[in-house]
């Protein structure tokens, strides 16, 4: 268990009792994947942590609505991902953290590969920065705990197609700014 879990699940224990929804289990069930979507959108480690303990704060702030929450899994990747895009406002590009990147590439491969990887790693991370904000964030959700177009959308407020058409141009605009050789 990491420490945002501990943390988090010391603030909710305390709350669980009187909550109908069991807040201990959302916090065990969803940390994980609210964690990802924020440092996927703000590449640092510790803002993503504080986004989750926010989501959680916020769950606190609803639990008398929890009960009538239809897709929690949804519904709190929004929260998440709203909160994270509020903070990434605050913050440019090349403010994240450098071992965001890093995270990305396998520990097994060689040195010199690792190295090479690395850099493609930033380059592509760039590229993706570059692209328009409905397609970027279309992206970050699909490469995310792989959800689905039907949770792309309830999460971003659009449509299914609309989703569909972000994403196809979004990986063809990625495609075709990579095979050029990329941030030109």
């Amino acid at each position: 268990m990491t420490s945002i879990e501990e943390c988090t699940l010391a603030m909710l224990s305390l709350e669980s009792e009187r909550a109908d929804t069991d807040l201990v289990a959302l916090v065990e069930t969803y940390a994980a994947l609210l964690f990802r979507v924020a440092h996927s959108i703000l590449r640092s480690k510790p803002e993503a942590e504080d986004v989750v303990q926010d989501v959680f704060v916020r769950v606190l702030q609803h639990r008398g609505t929890l009960p009538v929450v239809r897709e929690m899994r949804v519904w709190l990747v929004r929260i998440a991902w709203n909160l994270a895009i509020d903070r990434r406002r605050r913050i440019k590009p090349q403010q994240f953290d450098e071992s965001f990147a890093d995270g990305l590439v396998a520990s097994t491969i060689p040195a010199d590969q690792s190295m090479d990887e690395r850099q493609r790693m930033k380059i592509v991370l760039l590229e993706m920065e570059r692209l328009p904000k409905g397609e970027r964030h279309a992206l970050l959700l699909s490469a995310v705990e792989e959800l689905g177009t039907p949770e792309i959308a309830a999460v971003l407020g659009r449509s299914e197609s609309a989703v569909r058409a972000l994403l196809f141009r979004a990986r063809a605009r990625l495609r075709e700014r990579l095979a050029r050789g990329g941030t030109r």
